[in-house]
């Protein structure tokens, strides 16, 4: 083999082992972002999960309730639903160094919500939160415990974590590069999110809440919050929408006020999450992760949080395991998914119309 041949064959290899190689981080700016939301009151970031953690932010912000972002941030949550991931959405989007926070990467994608908000307005009050609440000093006065949570993430679940799955799975080779942040103050919610800086690869970032008095963290948290990295581009494909358009805005009327209850507020979110949830179940299965607590995760997911077609979903995605010959890519099996969830509200409509007899 010729050097030159040697030489990228190397580079290829090394790229490839630093993309396997997924890095748990915490992050100052998911952290302001997610202080700033419990001073100002947001329900989702509020929670007293951590501990001391809770304790030390509740002395730290509190006497910064008065201060002049919270009752803008709190106008525009209540004008544009600003929260949850929507909230996350904004803290990858934030750098913060010597002193200063400033936006980074391309405006539009801070969407659903963010771009009818002043942006510049929103960042120059965001620098005065920062500053005068001294936010990096506690950011640094909790760097042991940070470190703490991320070992402990990294001991119990980042085993069970394999990224080269989802390539095989979904017939896509991922075009981003993963991160795993871990917010102190997000509590029992876990989100993912995007950023596209340019000229480099879009970034996917699973943001996973902490809590303590945990035995160990809950795998099939991060092993969700990757597939959306797969399943949603999908249903951004124009073709796709609309063919999924009609199923899934029957699916979230039949199952809206669960729906409601976990923030999923329209039809694409309801596909998107359900699509995923089938496909962690099939990930526990391909690992022998399959256990008593996985067919609890099953009943929760279908009884408690909505989605009752998962039963059939999972037998939809199980087919198409089987059956890679034939579709190459999860894009290319996608109108089976639709004609299986026509066809799971057929049968309980047909159920529904025997009963009434």
């Amino acid at each position: 083999m010729k050097k030159k041949n040697i030489i990228l064959l190397l580079l290829t290899l090394v790229s490839v082992m630093c993309q396997a190689q997924i890095k748990v981080e915490v992050s100052e700016a998911v952290e302001l972002m997610s202080i700033l939301s419990r001073t100002a009151g947001f329900e989702e970031y509020s929670k007293d999960l951590a501990g001391q953690y809770t304790k030390d932010t509740e002395e730290w912000f509190s006497p910064y309730k008065q201060h002049p972002i919270i009752p803008y941030y709190r106008d525009i949550r209540a004008k544009y639903g600003i929260g949850y991931e929507k909230v996350m959405n904004m803290a990858v989007h934030l750098e913060i160094a010597k002193g200063k926070v400033k936006l980074i990467g391309d405006r539009v994608e801070l969407n659903n919500g963010w771009q009818n908000v002043n942006l510049d307005e929103f960042i120059t009050l965001l620098n005065k939160f920062y500053s005068d609440t001294h936010f990096h000093k506690f950011f640094e006065q909790h760097s042991s415990f940070y470190a703490e949570g991320i070992k402990e993430f990294e001991n119990n679940i980042m085993s069970m974590f394999h990224q080269d799955w989802y390539n095989q799975f979904y017939g896509t080779e991922a075009s981003e590069q993963f991160h795993v942040i871990i917010g102190f103050t997000y509590g029992d919610n876990n989100n993912g999110v995007h950023r596209q800086l340019e000229g480099k690869p879009k970034e996917s970032f699973a943001i996973m809440g902490y809590w303590i008095n945990r035995t160990t963290w809950d795998a099939t948290l991060l092993i969700h919050e990757f597939n959306h990295s797969f399943v949603n581009p999908l249903l951004d494909n124009a073709a796709n929408h609309a063919m999924m358009e009609k199923v899934g805005t029957k699916l979230f009327q039949f199952s809206q006020p669960a729906m409601e209850r976990q923030a999923y507020n329209n039809w694409e979110i309801v596909i998107n999450e359900s699509i995923v949830r089938a496909a962690v179940y099939i990930y526990l299965k391909d690992y022998n992760l399959v256990s008593r607590g996985t067919v609890y995760f099953m009943l929760e997911e279908v009884w408690h949080k909505g989605f009752q077609w998962m039963p059939e979903l999972v037998t939809c995605l199980r087919t198409y395991a089987a059956q890679r010959d034939k579709y190459k890519t999860l894009n290319d099996y996608y109108p089976e998914i639709a004609k299986c969830l026509t066809q799971y509200l057929n049968n309980e409509g047909n159920r529904l119309q025997n009963a009434l007899r």
